[in-house]
């Protein structure tokens, strides 16, 4: 059995993030959620808050030994992409793209 959680439309790249959730995949859900909160970087807690999401939803809804748990799965795809301008100079302009991302985290019991 498998639960599983999104976190879609973050305003983060999907860059950012991916180096974070290479940290936590195939962890343990203690471990996964120490490295999360030791790590400096802006995807933490937007990843700390889901990955405790999807352990209240194991235990809940699947009845799942939250002891057990780990990080089956982690990945994140590109959102939609905000296009911004940003005046330049000699009357010019140049786009600004804020990217966001869709987070996906699925935990398995051992």
């Amino acid at each position: 059995m498998e639960a599983r959680s999104y976190l879609k439309f973050v305003r983060i790249s999907p860059r950012k993030v991916k180096i974070v959730l290479d940290l936590i995949r195939g962890k343990d859900v203690a471990t996964a959620r120490g490295i999360l909160k030791n790590t400096p970087k802006a995807a933490s807690e937007h990843l700390i808050k889901l990955l405790d999401r999807v352990v209240a939803d194991a235990e809940n809804n699947f009845s799942m030994d939250r002891e057990k748990l780990y990080v089956s799965e982690c990945f994140v795809t590109p959102g939609m992409t905000l296009k911004r301008i940003m005046p330049r100079g000699k009357g010019s302009a140049d786009r600004i793209l804020k990217r966001t991302s869709h987070i996906t985290i699925a935990v398995k019991e051992k």
